[in-house]
């Protein structure tokens, strides 16, 4: 299965935040695409090593995010409802117009990292 791309506008660069005893970070960047009507604000995660990536990022450049989507179930206990989370994983972008530059940020610690946030509801 390929991964899906999206392009847009870097609205928003967080820092990056560490979970649990293994150290698992993540960095959340928000493109906004401006299509039509309304403005889409998308968020993206980048994880463990691919934050560091981010670095070279401004706000308001254009770029192109590789991107594969991930879910997960949680349930805090037996008696509560279960909730369903999307998250779009960052694997890379391109800022547009920058042929050079390419900073594919491969994300394979995610699945083994997020099995020890434990009650973490996302």
């Amino acid at each position: 299965m390929s991964n899906a791309s999206t392009r847009g506008i870097v609205h928003l660069i967080e820092d990056t935040k560490t979970f649990g005893q293994k150290g698992f970070r993540k960095r959340l960047v928000v493109l906004e695409q401006n299509l039509g009507r309304f403005t889409n604000y998308i968020p993206f995660e980048f994880t463990n090593d691919a934050c560091d990536s981010v670095d070279s990022l401004k706000l308001g450049d254009d770029i192109t995010i590789t991107y594969r989507l991930t879910g997960r179930k949680w349930q805090k206990d037996s008696a509560s409802d279960v909730k369903y989370f999307l998250t779009a994983e960052a694997m890379g972008y391109r800022i547009s117009g920058d042929a050079g530059q390419d900073n594919n940020a491969i994300n394979d610690e995610f699945s083994e990292a997020s099995s020890d946030m434990g009650d973490a509801p996302f």
